[in-house]
């Protein structure tokens, strides 16, 4: 295993009788209503790998029964793995004996749990130093500490409250406060925002990316819902049966899905607000003009529509100071038509700021292109 923040190879969870005989023997290769017909076991991850990177926001996503809670739960052994490696910080999870274990989970793992788990009976700030007191942190230091990361997530002044006094994207807060407070290398999130209101659940997604912003923590969000892992997600895991179908950028799952699967997962999703300039952009023809304004390849394409109103010129596409290509308005009217990620006035505006000659249409680019 190498230095990345976790490292998964191989793994595999199974429920049921004689659950390790399955690995390797012509049994795994069976769906999973096959499997339990014939062994009475669920094979609830089927040979899963992947790595996070250090500092990497990695969402994992999928519908109700895909494994991703189960997943999530075996990086720590919360449940035990049937096989496959797992390694936190180039350690061997799997190897670890239960004072490791337990060490593993009170200094350097933390998680967020969909249903709070807040103490009733402890304030605010002793539910936040908890992970702190179990440590055997010194109560000042541990409440000093406690207030800080209070602070930081948005509830100063709620010290002395006690949980039931609070609104559920509160008590979220706690939560979180509680994960931060013993400065884990790790943060894993299982589904914590899934009972929350829509509106309190963006909220909380914003802080989300605010505090990754701020503190830096490799993180592990689960989620079944695909605006989630958008907003989220660097990259994004997509499971079904057990098994992952596809890891990439929100970029490459909307611009490229795996398979039908996954194009049915994304297909709602407007591409205009998610696709780069890159994306779509192309090499120059000869005797196009390049004084046109400029923009950064990772510009969203959404983005780029009002330089693209304000010029006549193509938009130079630029990465490190490197010309990528061009985008013309024709490009960018191809790529929200087919995304439908704006509305009409800006479409027309688009297509009637440009004329339309032979040549220019022919370098709109096509549905599957885009």
């Amino acid at each position: 295993m190498g230095t990345a923040a976790i490292e998964v190879r191989g793994l595999w969870k199974i429920f049921g009788p004689k659950a390790d005989r399955i690995i390797g023997s012509p049994d795994a290769e069976l769906d999973s209503a096959a499997l339990r017909a014939k062994t009475g076991c669920t094979a609830a991850v089927r040979d899963v790998s992947f790595e996070v990177r250090p500092g990497e926001v990695f969402v994992v996503m999928g519908l109700s029964g895909s494994g991703k809670s189960t997943l999530v739960r075996c990086l720590t052994r919360l449940i035990e793995p049937t096989g496959g490696d797992v390694a936190i910080g180039g350690e061997d999870v799997r190897g670890m004996s239960a004072t490791q274990l337990r060490e593993l989970r009170r200094h350097r793992v933390s998680m967020v749990f969909q249903h709070f788990g807040l103490l009733p009976h402890r304030r605010v700030l002793d539910n936040v130093a908890y992970g702190l007191e179990i440590q055997g942190v010194a109560k000042a230091v541990r409440h000093e500490k406690a207030r800080a990361i209070l602070s930081l997530v948005g509830l100063e002044g709620h010290e002395d409250s006690y949980p039931d006094q609070l609104s559920g994207g509160m008590q979220q807060r706690v939560g979180l406060a509680r994960a931060l407070a013993v400065d884990p290398e790790v943060l894993l999130f299982d589904e914590p925002f899934s009972a929350l209101d829509p509106l309190i659940r963006r909220d909380m997604q914003a802080e989300v990316v605010r505090l990754h912003r701020e503190v830096g923590k490799t993180m592990v969000f689960i989620t079944h819902d695909l605006s989630e892992a958008l907003k989220l997600g660097e990259r994004i895991a997509i499971m079904r049966n057990g098994s992952i179908v596809q890891v990439g950028t929100p970029e490459e799952l909307v611009g490229a899905p795996a398979d039908d699967y996954v194009a049915d997962f994304v297909r709602d999703v407007p591409k205009s607000h998610v696709l780069s300039l890159r994306w779509i952009s192309r090499q120059p023809d000869a005797d196009e003009p390049l004084d046109g304004p400029e923009l950064p390849a990772d510009t969203v394409i959404h983005d780029a529509i009002p330089a693209a109103m304000a010029s006549a010129r193509p938009i130079r596409v630029v990465a490190d100071g490197e010309l990528v290509g061009v985008v013309d308005r024709v490009d960018l009217l191809g790529a929200v038509r087919l995304g439908e990620g704006i509305g009409a006035q800006a479409g027309e505006a688009l297509a009637g700021t440009r004329s339309s000659s032979a040549s220019a249409s022919a370098s709109a680019p096509s549905a599957e292109e885009a």
